[in-house]
């Protein structure tokens, strides 16, 4: 915890890992085997799960819980109140631990306020998910997806501003001069 900021109010337990320049603000609870990278930003009343990876540069607003099962890559932002499940059948009365599905975040997705994510997805890279979504399933790199469930409603560069493609399946992003190709449903930066 070389360098890093844990407000007074926040709990870090002993063994967890927390990267240098990273802010761990108001009544946050970083678990133990958790693994936080740099310059991150863990907003108030976040909860950080035993065995959570997550890269540098990841932002996670308020109120945000992260489970165990979940990895999130570098430069990821969490909206506020994001929701992270880890087991599909829940019930009180029944243990499932062993039962846990994994949730891979991709680098620089953008998760928006009030997202609720079911476990066992991968969000690819880039990808932009609308305020209040509902993720049931895979989400391909740079797509814009919204809505309960989430649709695939567009693609978006890796600044987040929609991509618009020509005949040839080229587009050149806004503000920009990277140049990004469909093919076969799929958009890569070339």
């Amino acid at each position: 915890m070389v360098n890093a900021f844990i407000h007074q109010s926040a709990i870090v337990d002993e063994g967890a890992i927390i990267g240098a320049h990273t802010k761990v603000w108001h009544f946050s609870h970083v678990m133990s085997r958790a693994i936080i990278g740099s310059n991150c930003i863990i907003g108030q009343n976040v909860f950080i799960d035993n065995d959570v990876v997550i890269g540098n540069g990841v932002k996670i607003q308020n109120n945000v819980s992260v489970y165990k099962g979940v990895s999130i890559e570098d430069d990821v932002f969490i909206g506020p109140s994001v929701v992270f499940t880890n087991v599909i059948n829940p019930r009180s009365f029944i243990e499932r631990k062993n039962e846990f599905k994994s949730t891979y975040i991709g680098r620089g997705a953008t998760l928006g306020a009030n997202c609720t994510i079911i476990c066992g997805v991968e969000i690819g890279d880039y990808a932009m998910l609308g305020a209040g979504s509902v993720v049931t399933k895979n989400i391909k790199p740079f797509s814009l997806v919204y809505g309960n469930p989430a649709c695939h409603k567009g693609w978006v560069s890796k600044e987040g501003y929609p991509l618009v493609f020509n005949e040839i399946g080229e587009a050149i992003a806004k503000n920009s001069t990277e140049k990004y190709i469909l093919e076969s449903g799929e958009v890569a930066k070339i």
